[in-house]
């Protein structure tokens, strides 16, 4: 590898951290974390893994895919964008729920017990 690629893609490392600090702010100030994982400058590809309080957050598939769409328009060299949070099912940005595995969300005073009397969480007050 040249000084020169090792420069550009220091560059362009150095830009999508810069983009991810300025775009998702919420992402460090609630905890969690942004680190690229793979970087391939050829194929225009980025891997990205949050972390932190990302994992488990019931918004970070919305904050993938807001990621995935505007990093494509920001920086001219990405042309695809793979992020994930390490905690399984829908990490990727899946919000149709087609995975399997992970947790389902659950409510304060919601029983596990599934007699089919489905009246909804119960209120914890």
């Amino acid at each position: 590898m040249s000084t020169d690629t090792t420069d550009a893609d220091n560059d362009l490392r150095e830009r999508i951290t810069n983009f991810l600090r300025r775009n998702f702010p919420q992402i460090q100030m609630h905890g969690g974390s942004a680190a690229i994982s793979h970087l391939d400058r050829e194929s225009g590809e980025v891997t990205i893994q949050l972390g932190g309080a990302c994992s488990g957050c019931g918004i970070s598939p919305m904050t993938i895919q807001a990621i995935k769409s505007r990093m494509v328009k920001e920086i001219p060299e990405i042309e695809t964008v793979h992020a994930d949070t390490g905690a399984g099912a829908g990490a990727d940005g899946d919000l149709g729920g087609t995975s399997s595995g992970g947790m389902s969300p659950s409510f304060p005073g919601e029983t596990t017990d599934d007699g089919g009397d489905d009246e909804g969480p119960q209120a914890p007050f």
